[in-house]
């Protein structure tokens, strides 16, 4: 089982150099709100991936054969990615990230960081196309049995969500040199890179209809 995790911590570092909309959100969200509302961010993810990686391993990949699937994931992901996209650009108002206390609306931004990471990083038919490709790789790994098939998924999703932390806390350690003005031009950057993204979906959509 160490070479099967060895493998996972592996392919859990490339995939967390993929430089995505999630990446984006997530560094705009750590310097704009901190680490711990960033942390529930981050844990949106991990759940979306770790619900991704059930429905790959089980055996539904047959699904992404179907256009009219495909184009479905993508219509959908990229109208909510276009949305967050066009929230962050004309977003009124940035504020710093609180340094201490707690705040009465700790809990919601908790929970919408939270169903932030999971809804952007889950409408990406791009992430499921993603896992269902693993899972393809560890079927043909016959030399793996199902301890090493757990071990090498918690091994990959463990990786992505601590590197997730990292960059977070880069992120957070950063946010003293933004000023509100540079944090309003990265919230258009932001938003500007998701609309991109979801135009591209929306591309794909219509390429596979």
């Amino acid at each position: 089982m160490g070479g099967s995790l060895v493998e996972g911590i592996g392919m859990g570092l490339v995939l967390s150099l993929i430089i995505g909309p999630v990446f984006f959100a997530l560094i705009q969200n750590s310097i704009e709100h901190g680490f711990r509302i960033s942390m529930f961010m981050a844990l949106g993810i991990l759940l979306s991936d770790t619900v991704y990686v059930v429905i790959s391993y089980f055996g539904v990949s047959f699904l992404t054969n179907n256009p009219a699937f495909k184009a479905g994931l993508g219509y959908v992901g990229g109208a909510i990615m276009i949305g967050f996209g066009l929230a962050s650009f004309f977003k009124k108002g940035v504020s710093r990230p609180n340094s201490g206390g707690v705040s009465q609306k700790t809990p919601p931004r908790r929970r919408k960081g939270f169903l932030k990471g999971l809804s952007l990083n889950g409408v990406n038919p791009f992430v499921l196309l993603f896992w269902i490709s693993i899972a393809g790789v560890v079927q043909l790994k016959k030399r793996y049995g199902p301890g090493d098939v757990f071990v090498f998924y918690v091994g990959m999703l463990l990786t992505v969500f601590s590197v997730d932390l990292l960059k977070v806390y880069i992120a957070k350690r950063l946010s003293k040199f933004i000023t509100p003005r540079l944090m309003m031009h990265m919230n258009r950057a932001v938003g500007v890179i998701l609309v991109v993204f979801g135009i591209r979906l929306l591309w794909y959509a219509v390429s596979k209809s």
